[in-house]
């Protein structure tokens, strides 16, 4: 398979000479197309800054980063907007949905401004609805939804445009137990029939446990690799458990 991602040698620094904060030091690292990959680590470790700068929404201090043989660090204005758009899939912890539209609108909205055909839009949109199981939703404005409800309809969003790659920052975060494992194996339904490559960051050791590999960052830099192979997601979850104690401090920052 070929890489949808490539890092070499990114560093992101913040503040000046005499304040100088390395929050990403010196990281390399691939994606394969159809991988979906977690990145773990203690609250300050750098992980949310390597995803905003995978993003876009951040810019790096030096290195490259390469997503399907574009390099994103030398895009600038309309290239920039225009490769978010159509390449990158965004999924949020807070779901950034827009109040004053329906769950329909809000999915609906990224082909709205491709200037995709109506009839086209109402295909995709229903299509990706009844996969997620959403289309009693569609309807609805997202404070008449649960916030499982709200996820999934931001991972319709997010996919709709068929990306190069989907970013997840901490999904399940603002979702109750039930809420995170339907989104869960909502993204392995993505990852494994659809075909989606999946880049998530989070804190927690069980919804790790759904992805295929997971780096885990400590100071800046990759402190550890795992990949499941053929274990069972109860024994990925624990071997997790394992690399997490190793990174020390407390353990529920990083849990």
């Amino acid at each position: 398979m070929e890489n949808i991602l490539k890092i070499s040698n990114v560093e992101k620094y913040y503040g000046n000479k005499s304040n100088l904060t390395k929050a990403v030091d010196n990281i390399s690292f691939d994606v394969k197309e159809g991988e979906f990959v977690g990145i773990m680590g203690a609250s300050g470790s750098g992980k949310t800054t390597l995803l905003n700068c995978i993003a876009t929404i951040d810019k790096v201090t030096s290195g490259h980063i390469i997503i399907d043989k574009t390099d994103v660090t030398a895009l600038k204005g309309n290239k920039l907007n225009k490769f978010r758009r159509e390449d990158l899939g965004f999924i949020f912890q807070n779901f950034n949905l827009l109040d004053t539209l329906t769950a329909y609108e809000n999915i609906a909205l990224a082909l709205t401004i491709q200037k995709v055909k109506p009839k086209e839009i109402d295909k995709r949109v229903r299509e990706i609805a009844e996969t997620l199981g959403i289309t009693h939703v569609l309807d609805k404005y997202p404070y008449q939804m649960s916030g499982g409800e709200n996820q999934r309809i931001a991972s319709a969003r997010a996919i709709i445009t068929n990306p190069k790659l989907i970013l997840a920052d901490e999904p399940t975060g603002a979702l109750d137990s039930k809420s995170a494992r339907q989104l869960l194996e909502t993204f392995e339904y993505l990852n494994k029939d659809l075909k989606a490559t999946i880049l998530m960051v989070t804190h927690d050791a069980f919804t790790a446990s759904y992805c295929n590999r997971i780096l885990f960052i400590k100071d800046g830099k990759i402190f550890n690799e795992l990949i499941k192979g053929n274990d069972t997601r109860k024994e990925f979850f624990d071997k997790i458990i394992d690399v997490v104690t190793l990174l020390g401090g407390d353990l529920n920052d990083a849990l």
